[in-house]
């Protein structure tokens, strides 16, 4: 799937939670509170994004303290929560940033995410997406949700972009760390 020139103009990415942040399970503790496992690889592909100068934001139809704690940890830029309507935050983030649709990604797994996929320059899916979200998807991750799916989605943009070999570059080389023979 050969989508470059898309991947190429994107500026902003955004990801829905369950099933592409997470595996999509809910657990509730003994307490109510739902428990949500993050993959670390992720965090570290948002954290390259941002790097990259890549701006992030999350829109969901939950609303959940754990996802706002993790989104703040990654430092991604926007959290829309309680979205019953993802496309209004969709357009809020476009107008916020004034980015046309072009340059935004989004990543989705379900078919309440194909109303903003539709109309995204790169609509993304996560490997174990319905059927009906893969159809719409310019680019399929590898992986599944939850399971390193948003890591395959930026390094396939940032490697589009060509800045991929230049941040990983900057991971080999520390003059802290640099040991001498």
């Amino acid at each position: 799937m050969n989508n470059v020139p898309y991947a190429k103009q994107i500026k902003l990415i955004i990801f829905d939670v369950d099933g592409v942040l997470t595996e999509g399970h809910i657990i509730f503790g003994q307490d109510g509170e739902a428990l949500k496992a993050f993959h670390c690889q992720d965090g570290m592909g948002i954290s390259l994004a941002h790097k990259a100068g890549l701006k992030t934001a999350i829109i969901t139809g939950r609303e959940s303290q754990i996802v706002h704690r993790r989104a703040t940890e990654l430092k991604i830029g926007d959290i829309h929560q309680g979205a019953a309507d993802k496309v209004i935050a969709l357009h809020s983030l476009m107008k916020k940033h004034s980015l046309p649709l072009e340059q935004i990604a989004y990543v989705g797994d379900d078919i309440n995410d194909l109303s903003v996929m539709v109309q995204v320059g790169l609509p993304c899916a996560v490997a174990n997406a319905v059927p009906e979200v893969k159809a719409v998807a310019k680019y399929i991750a590898t992986r599944q949700g939850g399971n390193g799916a948003v890591r395959d989605i930026i390094e396939y943009i940032l490697k589009s972009q060509n800045v991929w070999d230049k941040i990983i570059s900057e991971y080999m080389v520390s003059d802290r760390f640099m040991i001498t023979q």
